[in-house]
């Protein structure tokens, strides 16, 4: 999986929006044009290759202001948002790409 091919089909007409995510969204106040540009100019930091019913990836970019997560599957010709959101520094590095251990 490769952050080229998030980008190639990165448009409103493109991107699906679980109702899932889209309560978050909302809660989170995270708009799709944040999304798109995490997409556009971020990187994926991890990968999920036995999501259903495709493969996922957790994308990272923190280019402008507050860093944002997004968790989006490629498929069909089109993104599908699982959710996305701000990370927290109890959970991830400063560098916000990478997670904490946790301790037992």
């Amino acid at each position: 999986m490769k952050i080229q091919d998030f980008r190639k089909y990165c448009s409103d007409e493109t991107i699906q929006v679980t109702s899932h995510a889209l309560l978050r969204l909302r809660e989170r106040n995270i708009t799709i044009a944040q999304i798109e540009s995490c997409i556009m100019h971020g990187e994926i930091i991890e990968e999920y290759p036995d999501d259903s019913p495709f493969s996922s990836a957790l994308i990272s970019e923190s280019r402008i202001g507050k860093p944002l997560h997004v968790v989006a599957d490629l498929g069909n010709q089109e993104i599908w948002i699982i959710t996305a959101y701000y990370p927290d520094l109890e959970k991830w590095e400063s560098d916000f790409k990478t997670r904490k251990e946790s301790t037992p």
